[in-house]
Parts: C-alpha cells; structure tokens; sequence
C-alpha cells in the first residue's frame, strides 16, 4: 500500500528532480537530516513508484541536428481495440518520444523527433499513414524551443 508523501518526501523529489545524481548525504545535509533515513525514503519512493527512473537528459542540437514535430492524428473509429492498436503500434517507433491520448478534435498528440524535414516526410507516409485506422494526421513543426523541463511542480 502506498503513503502518501509528506514535506520532506516532496523536497527530496525536488532536489532529485533538479540533479538525479544527487546523494542522499547532500541530500540530508540541504534538509538538516542524516543520510540513513534519507536514503531509506529514496528506496521507498522508488520500490512504490514515486520515482520511475533515473535519466540522463541529452542536449539533441550539440549531439545530432535534429527538429521536432507534433502530430495530431485522429482514428477513422475510435473503438477501445482500434485505439489500443494504434498505441501499440506508435510504441514501437523510435521518432515517437512521447505519445497522449487526448480529448477533442484530435484523438492522439505525439511529439515526434526526427533529423529533418524528409524524415518526417518518411516517418509519416511509411509509419503513421500506413497503420490501420488512421484518419488524419496534422503536423506542427517546432521552429524554436523556449522552454523544455522534466520536472513539475511539486506542491
């Protein structure tokens, strides 16, 4: 059964959210604890789930030029199986980096990444119009990056 997460669970989160690689001894000396009980709240925020995973974040433009696209796609019907289908389906594709079914004119958002304009071109035509379903599929191209967080707020 999961806790609820009090004060200094939460400040611990803000601290790892901020800088991963953070040890729970800086940890604990920053709250005014000690490291042991620290660490034990690390351990039981990850074993209930709290903390999903630990990640490098990688700047895309000094590695590999890149330019990032959201694509509205809408189901020609939006059946549970038709629809769990899709998502299988997206899962699958390595341009894909985030994916949500979203209520509205549109049925899925992906935020896809690919090296340039003829990738998408080729993502979209030989992946996405291809998959059963599909009904139409909208595209809006990232001309600038102003803000990009991992975090929330944590209230």
């Amino acid at each position: 059964m999961q806790e609820r997460l009090d004060s200094i669970d939460r400040e611990i989160l803000k601290i790892l959210e901020k800088d991963a690689k953070t040890i729970a001894k800086t940890i604990a000396e920053q709250l005014g604890l000690t490291k042991t009980p620290v660490y034990e709240r690390i351990r039981r925020m990850e074993q209930e789930g709290y903390i999903k995973n630990y990640a490098a974040i990688l700047d895309k433009e000094k590695i590999e030029h890149s330019i990032t696209v959201f694509s509205f796609v809408s189901l020609e019907a939006q059946k549970g199986h038709l629809m769990d289908d899709f998502l299988d389906q997206v899962k699958q594709f390595a341009e894909v980096t985030e994916c949500f079914v979203v209520g509205g004119e549109f049925d899925f958002l992906l935020k896809v990444i690919v090296k340039d304009l003829d990738a998408y071109y080729n993502f979209a035509k030989t992946k996405i119009a291809s998959l059963p379903n599909i009904g139409a599929v909208k595209s809006a191209f990232v001309l600038k990056e102003v803000k990009n967080q991992t975090s929330f707020p944590l209230l």
